[in-house]
């Protein structure tokens, strides 16, 4: 396979959350401007979560969806519940591996020239346990808390262990790693790393940025409504527009004429940061980017020690202040201080041109030193592709 052959890819996604959902879209443009095929999408999902209907209805290709592992939310469905997370996830394992042999028989079915794998453990998992010959990409912003030169918090050694041990799941036997990042790092080549700017979609980019005179903001779990409506209760003519997950509610839930929640719309979500003066969130990688892209300070307030990595990682930054809970006053404060991050949007500026030719790269890389020795699934067991 030679460098500007076009390629033909599936894309395995981990369904939790906006992110890697994001990321997957800004993939997919990226690579198709340049001629290669997505062929099919597979994502996973639990039963607590639904799939954004802005993901089904812009990813333009087929999708299939499988039963992934997923955390739980505690009892006030904020953070997580370690304990309740495993049991729960325990009694779906024979589910999981249903999974994990759906996943299997479509990259057999594919033909695919290279599975993308947005952090889903369960394609980690599958790559461990049978030989396809073809190469695996894994991306996400998890994976450079696995670089050498990332210092992670250390303020929790325990849950940072497990999340860099979850992180390993799901790259086990990859090709290669790209580490989405806020700034740029060396390759790690002993842990097989590239670090490449964040996948913001072209919409984040070609928005028209204005300041307005509201907050915005985002929680993943929608037990933080009880903390935003708190704050607005004592502070009622600040404007707030919040989006949550929270499939009970109506697409768009006004409190009174100041606090309205919104459910996930990628629409509304960038218009409504492009005129926002400021940004509070659960700390997601992806929004926060977006925001830093967009100008916007953001205030960080994480519910899990990923969330923690990233608020840590923002600060370095300058891209937004951390708290314990939405109190947009301390947001507010750090607002008037904040200076637009020039640095960080001619780093992102580069992200098409560096994430295409590396993925390029590594494919022709992989097929140009590939044994005829090497097992190729496929050749060598074709009965399993049926």
């Amino acid at each position: 396979m030679m460098y500007n052959e076009k390629k033909k890819m599936i894309f395995v996604v981990q369904g939790e959350g906006r992110g890697h959902l994001t990321q997957a879209l800004a993939m997919k443009q990226m690579l198709e401007k340049e001629g290669h095929e997505v062929v099919k999408v597979l994502v996973g999902k639990s039963r607590t979560r639904k799939i954004p209907k802005f993901f089904t209805r812009q990813i333009d290709c087929p999708i299939e969806y499988f039963a992934s592992p997923n955390f739980l939310p505690s009892k006030d469905n904020r953070k997580f519940h370690l304990f309740r997370s495993i049991a729960y996830n325990t009694m779906l394992v024979p589910s999981y591996m249903s999974s994990i042999n759906m996943i299997r028989k479509n990259i057999l079915e594919s033909k695919a020239d290279l599975v993308v794998n947005f952090y889903e453990i369960l394609c980690g998992i599958t790559y461990s346990l049978f030989h396809f010959g073809i190469p695996e990409i894994c991306v996400g912003h998890q994976y450079l808390f696995l670089h050498s030169d990332f210092q992670m918090p250390g303020k929790y050694r325990v849950s940072e262990s497990l999340l860099k041990f979850f992180t390993r799941l799901t790259c086990m036997r990859a090709t290669s790693k790209l580490a989405l990042s806020m700034r740029e790092y060396d390759e790690d080549a002993v842990q097989n790393i590239k670090v490449v700017p964040p996948l913001l979609r072209k919409e984040v980019r070609t928005t028209v940025r204005h300041r307005g005179d509201y907050i915005m903001g985002y929680i993943l779990n929608a037990g933080f409504a009880k903390n935003v409506m708190a704050w607005h209760e004592k502070h009622p003519h600040t404007q707030l527009h919040f989006f949550w997950d929270n499939r009970e509610a109506p697409e768009e839930y006004k409190v009174d004429d100041t606090l309205t929640f919104h459910r996930i719309n990628d629409v509304k979500f960038l218009q409504l940061m492009a005129g926002c003066k400021a940004y509070a969130t659960t700390a997601g990688f992806e929004s926060v980017c977006e925001a830093l892209y967009m100008g916007k300070p953001c205030m960080m307030i994480p519910v899990h020690v990923e969330q923690e990595c990233n608020a840590v990682d923002a600060e370095r930054e300058l891209a937004g202040v951390r708290s314990s809970d939405f109190d947009i006053n301390k947001l507010k404060a750090f607002a008037h201080e904040y200076e637009d991050n020039v640095e960080f949007r001619m780093w992102e500026n580069r992200a098409e041109t560096c994430i295409v030719a590396t993925i390029e790269n590594i494919c022709e890389d992989y097929y140009n030193n590939k044994s005829t020795s090497i097992w190729d699934y496929r050749q060598v067991c074709p009965m399993l592709e049926r």
